[in-house]
């Protein structure tokens, strides 16, 4: 991967290992904005802007190494592609479709209530309730709100949530913050993947597929493949008719082993798109 990093920019040279339109319409991260061809990111406390050149991005920051790091710039995409190639034939397809995606490092508290927010919600409204979330309760960044840290968010109340669009989630809410208050969420990223999945389905709101997008969004943990409806479609196409999520997950886990997330990222992203169809 071929990036440059300046002062408040990094030039990504690598168009084939990273395309924005890619990264953020996956369906891995909420906190963002469209505006032309361009996107701008809030993640944490940071922002970042992502222009086209002709042959190359420039990521605008202020928070260089943070984005270098959020972006995942230092992980060769395209040896990822080609061992997911060479092993399973059958992700050709997805791979060409979404071949700049690269599965972002997100702030872990962050990413817990996005994916709280995301379960049987739509883009549109869990980037509302997101962006109420942090303009209600966040640290003004002069431009832009920082995303809450627990403690600014232990005095939201289920009716404060709700008035900001979560609907039956606000219990959720609540409970994981509570629930996350004085935990050292730094702790997790040592956990071994089933005791951390373990733990974050402890957290109410949390079910199977939101811990594993927790996992794989924010803990890179490669060894998880999330099941929803369209990988539920993908698996019944692909491999056998089966509805049980649970025993789907298991089959996929142990046939991509640790690189079930980029598979399941690619799979995803092309299913959900209108080309396959």
């Amino acid at each position: 991967m071929k990036y440059l990093k300046e002062d408040n920019c990094i030039k990504v040279f690598s168009k084939d290992e990273f395309n924005p339109e890619h990264i953020f319409e996956c369906g891995q991260i909420f906190s963002y904005e469209k505006q032309g061809k361009d996107y701008i990111v809030y993640a944490s406390n940071k922002m970042a802007k992502v222009e086209e050149r002709e042959d190359y991005y420039c990521i605008f920051t202020n928070h260089v190494d943070y984005f270098v790091n959020f972006f995942d710039l230092n992980t060769n995409y395209s040896n990822i592609k080609k061992q997911l190639l060479s092993q399973y034939p059958m992700l050709n397809n997805a791979i060409q479709f979404g071949y700049g995606m690269r599965i972002l490092k997100h702030d872990y508290f962050e990413t817990i209530i996005s994916f709280i927010v995301s379960a049987n919600n739509n883009i549109k409204r869990i980037q509302k309730i997101l962006f109420g979330i942090r303009q209600k309760y966040g640290t003004w960044m002069n431009g832009y709100y920082a995303f809450p840290t627990v403690e600014q968010l232990l005095d939201a109340t289920e009716a404060d949530f709700k008035a900001l669009g979560a609907g039956y989630r606000a219990k959720y809410l609540c409970e994981a913050v509570k629930y996350l208050n004085g935990k050292d969420i730094n702790q997790y990223a040592k956990m071994s993947t089933p005791d951390l999945n373990k733990d974050l389905l402890n957290i109410m709101g949390v079910g199977q597929k939101v811990a594993d997008c927790i996992m794989l969004f924010a803990f890179s943990r490669q060894d998880v493949f999330p099941v929803d409806t369209w990988i539920e479609k993908v698996y019944c196409a692909y491999f056998n008719e089966e509805h049980n999520r649970g025993v789907i997950r298991k089959n996929l886990v142990s046939k991509f082993g640790n690189m079930s997330g980029y598979a399941q990222q690619y799979l995803f992203y092309f299913q959900r798109s209108d080309k396959h169809h």
